[in-house]
C-alpha cells in the first residue's frame, strides 16, 4: 500500500460523513496503520481494518477509480502539451538550441511522472478491485434467501462485467504510454547530441509518426476515462 492510497482512502472515509473532530483524532491512527500496512504487505489486513472505520471496500473502489480516472485526464494535458513543444521545436528558425532542448526535456520529464502516476493508480485499481470481488463472491453463499442471493449476484455478475471493459480501457493506454514516453526520448537524446540546425531537420520526418501515436493513445485515455464513468455509475446504483 503506497501513502497515495492512505490519503484518497481517509479522503474517503471523510466523506462517509464523520465528524471533523473524529476524523482529525484517526488520522494518526491511520497513518501508523498504514505504516504497518506498507512494511508487511498485508492488503487483507488494511481493508479489513478500513471496513471496521466504516469505509467499504466498495467506496475504496470507486475512489481509487476517479484517481485513475482524474490521473488520466492529467496525463493527457500533459502529453498533448509535450507534443506542441515537440512541434514547436521543430519549427525552429533560429536562436539557442539549448533552450529549445531544455524545454523539450522538461516537458518529457512531466511526462514520464505523468505517465507513471497512471500506472500506479491502473495498480490500485486491480489491487482493491481483487479484494472487492472475492469478499463479494464468497458472500453469496451467506445468503438464506434465494431471491436475495440472486438479485446480490446478478449486480456482482454486472459490476465484473463492466470492471473487465474499464480494466481493458485502461491496459490498452498502459500499452500505448511507453511507445510515445520512447520516442520523445529518442527526440531529447538526439537533440542532446546534436544541437545544430541540422539536426532539427532531420526531426521532422518524425513528427507524423509522433504525432499517430499521441493521438491514438489520447482516444484511448479519452475512452478509458468514459468507461471510468460508467464503472462508477454501475457499481453505485
Amino acid at each position: 500500500m503506497s501513502s497515495y492510497h492512505l490519503k484518497q482512502d481517509i479522503t474517503t472515509l471523510f466523506h462517509a460523513g464523520l465528524t471533523e473532530p473524529f476524523f482529525k483524532s484517526l488520522f494518526m491512527c491511520l497513518f501508523v496503520i498504514s505504516v504497518i500496512f506498507l512494511t508487511s504487505g498485508c492488503q487483507k489486513t488494511y481493508y479489513n481494518t478500513m471496513e471496521k472505520l466504516g469505509v467499504h471496500k466498495r467506496d475504496i473502489m470507486v475512489s481509487r477509480v476517479k484517481a485513475a480516472q482524474g490521473a488520466q485526464e492529467e496525463a493527457k494535458d500533459q502529453f498533448k502539451s509535450a507534443l506542441d513543444k515537440f512541434s514547436s521545436v521543430l519549427k525552429y528558425d533560429g536562436g539557442k538550441l539549448e533552450e529549445k532542448y531544455e524545454e523539450l526535456t522538461t516537458e518529457y520529464d512531466r511526462s514520464n511522472k505523468k505517465a507513471e502516476e497512471v500506472r500506479d493508480r491502473i495498480d490500485d485499481v486491480e489491487d482493491v478491485s481483487e479484494a472487492l470481488f472475492s469478499e463479494w463472491e464468497a458472500e453469496l453463499a451467506l445468503y438464506t434467501n434465494k431471491n436475495l442471493r440472486r438479485t446480490s449476484e446478478q449486480k456482482l455478475r454486472k459490476t465484473q462485467g463492466q470492471y473487465k471493459q474499464l480494466l481493458r480501457a485502461m491496459k490498452r493506454v498502459e500499452g500505448k504510454i511507453d511507445p510515445v514516453l520512447n520516442a520523445f526520448n529518442d527526440q531529447v537524446l538526439f537533440l542532446k547530441h546534436n544541437l545544430n540546425a541540422q539536426a532539427v531537420a532531420s526531426l521532422k520526418t518524425e513528427l507524423v509518426s509522433v504525432e499517430e501515436d499521441v493521438a491514438s493513445l489520447i482516444k484511448d485515455m479519452e475512452v478509458s476515462i468514459r468507461e471510468a464513468e460508467i464503472f462508477i455509475s454501475t457499481i453505485a446504483n
